[in-house]
């Protein structure tokens, strides 16, 4: 047992080696071909460069599309459409169980997140919501009482539940919170003799509002679905709950964000869940909840899923939006900070590689050729995510600087420098595209707002190429690096606003 046990830890301390050192292999070897081999550098150099603007022109195309059909979506009446379904499709007897796990988020986060609630186009009668505190937070029951009288006539039911610290197995995460109130509903269910076939269970970010045609959105693809049961369902996250108070940086990187997820989901073969997602809640409990000692528990739950039904689970996405706040502080730098340690808290996803690969070695039902592909697409996202903007800033001009005299009268030389402005050129083409999609999704500006707002919404965008060297790899390298080295990370909370970490 001893031996086996020795085995098992072995092998996960290997996998989480695996993309750190890749990585690192990568950005330390191509350094060290730049100063002994400048020629053979200049030549990855450059072919990375055409890899990258074929990549940026076709995830443009894909965030085009998407947006269209975001476009074309999100005003459609969902709910006379699920009215509309035959009689026996179980709309009428369909209930929405919401959970927005709360880990210190004050009053000012949590009123618009149930307002928003309160106002979607959808029966409220059917609607079971979870407040789910953190018992360790001093003032989780002075909230939960607050928000009790505000709130808890609006919907079907109002539950408040306080996850008690320090239980065994888990560490402080959502994932633990979420699965904590997560069997309270069970109780709840079962009281009222409440099929778990007809729930669906929506986990939020605390400071998720929804939009009023979600949840006839949500349930019209369930109801729809072949395989309703063996399925996730993944809106399009938009941070614009405070985007017209946010300052530049954290606007443009958390534009940037929404666009990526708008991409990925056009590209199920790799899409994953993220952030507020949602799910049968019969799938939830025949999977044994969201993982209680994992911080990417948004992801983790898409492979568990995937490993139960032997690769027979996929993400559908949700054109209609669901939006949540700019994380960003007092100052700059602090802003930085911030965004730095949450998109560092995104790349800690890298976790689940060893997770998926243990697990493909568990299941021997899953085809081969699946878990070959699923574990390099896996790994390919997060490698890539560490080196493209160290390889494309840092790298790139390195062959030239060291070449010497020889080197630069060389044809090479010669292109390299052209070839790395033909990039910037297509990433300026793409940048326009980028920023205008980014105008369409903007809310109302709110009274107070100068109409300059608008003028300077798109300026702003020329402080991209700093983004990239600050946000692009270094988050991922980070994250990288700490799992190789066995530095577990814990769950650090993106608090919103204009709070610091």
């Amino acid at each position: 047992m001893e031996r086996r046990l020795n085995k098992v830890l072995f092998l996960k301390r290997a996998l989480e080696i695996i993309p750190g050192g890749l990585s690192w292999s990568i950005i330390i070897g191509l350094i060290g071909l730049s100063f002994l081999h400048p020629v053979s550098g200049a030549m990855i150099i450059i072919s990375f460069d055409f890899y990258w603007i074929i990549r940026t022109v076709y995830l443009t195309t894909l965030l085009v599309m998407a947006h269209h059909r975001l476009s074309r979506q999100r005003n459609e009446d969902w709910l006379a459409r699920c009215r509309d379904l035959p009689a026996n499709s179980g709309f009428p007897e369909l209930y929405q169980v919401i959970i927005f796990p709360v880990y210190n988020e004050g009053l000012e986060v949590l009123r618009p997140s149930l307002a928003a609630l309160s106002d979607i186009h959808y029966p409220k009668d059917k609607l079971v919501v979870v407040m789910a505190f953190e018992e360790r937070n001093a003032h989780a029951h002075d909230n939960a009482l607050i928000l009790e009288e505000e709130f808890s006539g609006r919907f079907g039911a109002y539950l408040s539940t306080f996850h008690p610290d320090g239980l065994p197995g888990e560490s402080r995460t959502k994932g633990a919170n979420a699965t904590w109130s997560a069997k309270a509903v069970r109780q709840f269910l079962d009281e009222r003799k409440i099929a778990y076939e007809q729930v669906v269970i929506s986990c939020f970010d605390a400071d998720t509002c929804v939009d009023k045609e979600y949840f006839g959105c949500l349930s019209y693809h369930f109801l729809t679905s072949q395989k309703r049961h063996q399925a996730s369902y993944q809106p399009m996250p938009v941070y614009n709950n405070n985007i017209w108070q946010a300052p530049s940086f954290a606007r443009l990187v958390e534009i940037s964000s929404s666009f990526c997820q708008m991409i990925e989901s056009m590209r199920l073969e790799k899409f994953v869940t993220f952030s507020s997602h949602s799910m049968s809640f019969k799938t939830l409990v025949e999977i044994d909840y969201w993982p209680t000692n994992m911080i990417s528990d948004d992801s983790v739950i898409y492979w568990k899923g995937y490993l139960h039904y032997n690769g027979d689970y996929r993400v559908i996405p949700l054109y209609v939006t669901v939006s949540l706040d700019v994380a960003y502080s007092s100052n700059i730098w602090r802003t930085m900070l911030v965004q730095y340690k949450q998109k560092r808290r995104w790349a800690w996803g890298v976790e689940n590689f060893p997770f998926v690969v243990q697990g493909f070695i568990k299941n021997k039902n899953i085809p081969l050729f699946n878990k070959l592909r699923r574990s390099f697409h896996l790994l390919e996202s997060h490698v890539t995510w560490a080196v493209w903007a160290v390889i494309l800033v840092v790298i790139g001009p390195l062959p030239i600087f060291f070449g010497g005299s020889f080197f630069s009268q060389t044809a090479i030389a010669y292109n390299l420098p052209k070839i790395t402005g033909l990039l910037f050129k297509f990433t300026l083409f793409t940048s326009l595209a980028w920023i205008f999609l980014s105008w369409t999704i903007l809310p109302p500006r709110p009274k107070g707002i100068s109409w300059f707002k608008h003028v300077l919404l798109i300026l702003e965008w020329i402080f991209v190429p700093f983004i990239i060297l600050i946000i692009g790899s270094a988050p991922a390298i980070d994250a990288q690096t700490r799992l190789m080295f066995a530095k577990y990370m814990e769950f650090n909370p993106t608090l919103k606003g204009n709070k610091v970490l």
